[in-house]
């Protein structure tokens, strides 16, 4: 790789950038995902075998920050952002592990990406005085990370959307809980239109002339890149013991996850196999059984993190596999899991071995479970995306009891919330961007179904 690495459009109508322009902007000029002109390569011995998961993300990252102001401060950003575990622990039952990944302060595998992403922003410099404002849709997940890695940040505001009604109680909390300089969005339709209204806001050059814009999304450099530690430090620990690459089991919505395990694996970290666990949203489950890539609007489910139909990484899984969709879909598998299953799967866990999972992991259980009843034996990890008190209202009536609530999880269910109404039209996102004041707003109303959480908080 070139001692300054360059990032380019996935679209290629854009000049080639910097990291750190990448990750300042969020989405390139043409629309497209920024990607690396070429990718790395690490062999195992370069990472610290007593080295934490900032270690192993100091190393695996430096590369791709090479030649860039941000390379002196990445061990420091990764320390920040990396600050709590992913721990690979054993399933016996099926003689494999899970890869714990909610284990952060919004008890979501977002956290990873939205910290790091936040360390990275304070870091920049801007010639422009005026507050940077980012730009976040979310299925469920992702915003709680975002507004909790930037909340009380200077000179930053935070705006989530997300779709009314289609996130879970506490998610819906979560997102409304943190005042200051985050505000939520509950829109009136589907993430994937929250997801294409930032895309319009961001490629408004007119509205960031008025209101400097980022974004937070997965589709941001800043959040992907980072996603691929926990893979790698899974992956070396593993192959330190057993002399064997380990498989992942992803559950898969946006395809930013599975695709930072792609990318660890394409550097050459001892990844074998990747699958994608999708939930009754079947766009890419139908790609990858041959058929056309078809868009669609989402289905809402259970795992409503994955309720996604229009996957924005599906052009950076394009670009990483040369456009070949002949070779991306001999690489790749992808299986859809309805929401019957995902209540099976959650109560079959829970009886029989009393493990609880989220409704997104239980995906990645059920595609485990069909390997092991096929006479599978190969080493996989599933992937456990999301803690499952996020989901009480599906979970505990299927397990039976009460899902204990993490310290940090039941500290932001204490607090206030409040989100506002807005349309699902590009043009009222950027209207409202226009007319928004830059300080907190004090005008939002409670959305419906926040007092029930608050009252759900203090029964668990």
């Amino acid at each position: 790789m070139n001692a300054r690495p360059r990032y380019l459009s996935t679209r290629r109508h854009s000049p080639a950038v910097t990291i750190s322009s990448a990750i300042a902007a969020g989405l390139a000029p043409d629309g497209g995902l920024y990607v690396p002109e070429s990718m790395p390569r690490l062999d195992v011995s370069a990472f610290d075998p007593d080295g934490s998961l900032a270690d192993t993300a100091a190393t695996l990252l430096a590369p791709f920050f090479a030649g860039d102001p941000l390379v002196a401060e990445l061990p420091a950003i990764c320390r920040e952002a990396l600050d709590f575990e992913t721990p690979l622990r054993p399933l016996p039952q099926h003689d494999a592990c899970v890869l714990e990944l909610f284990h952060g302060p919004t008890a979501a595998f977002k956290d990873v990406g939205a910290r790091f992403l936040a360390a990275c922003l304070r870091r920049l410099p801007r010639e422009d005085a005026r507050p940077l404002t980012v730009l976040v849709a979310t299925s469920g997940d992702t915003g709680a990370a975002v507004g909790a890695a930037f909340h009380g940040q200077p000179n930053v505001e935070v705006v989530i959307l997300y779709p009314d009604g289609r996130v879970s109680p506490r998610q819906a909390h979560q997102l409304g809980s943190f005042g200051d300089n985050v505000r939520a969005l509950r829109v009136q339709g589907r993430f994937d239109d929250c997801q294409r209204m930032v895309k319009a806001a961001l490629n408004d050059a007119a509205l960031q002339s008025v209101r400097p814009l980022s974004s937070a999304n997965s589709i941001s450099l800043g959040r992907l890149l980072p996603q691929m530690s926990y893979y790698a430090h899974a992956a070396l620990g593993w192959w330190r013991v057993h002399h064997a690459p380990l498989n992942f089991i992803v559950p898969t919505g946006n395809l930013g996850n599975a695709l930072a395990a792609l990318w660890a694996r394409k550097i050459g970290l001892p990844i074998g196999e990747v699958r994608l666990a999708c939930n009754a949203n079947a766009t890419l489950p139908e790609f990858f059984e041959g058929g056309a890539y078809r868009p669609r609007d989402a289905v809402a489910t259970l795992a409503n993190a994955m309720d996604v139909g229009a996957p924005s990484n599906f052009e950076r899984l394009r670009w990483t596999f040369g456009d070949d969709d002949a070779k991306l879909r001999r690489t790749l598998r992808a299986e859809s899991v309805d929401d019957t299953t995902v209540r099976r799967t959650i109560a079959h866990h829970a009886g029989a071995y009393g493990e609880v999972f989220c409704p997104h992991t239980a995906t990645a259980m059920h595609v485990l479970d069909s390997l092991r009843e096929a006479g599978d034996a190969a080493p996989w990890a599933v992937v456990a995306t999301a803690h499952p008190a996020k989901f009480e209202g599906v979970v505990e009536p299927l397990v039976g009891h009460p899902i204990h609530v993490p310290p940090a999880l039941a500290a932001m269910l204490e607090r206030p919330a409040a989100a506002e109404p807005l349309a699902a039209e590009d043009e009222v996102l950027k209207r409202w961007l226009r007319d928004a004041p830059p300080e907190p707003r004090n005008d939002a109303v409670s959305a419906p179904g926040h007092l029930d959480v608050q009252t759900s908080a203090h029964r668990t």
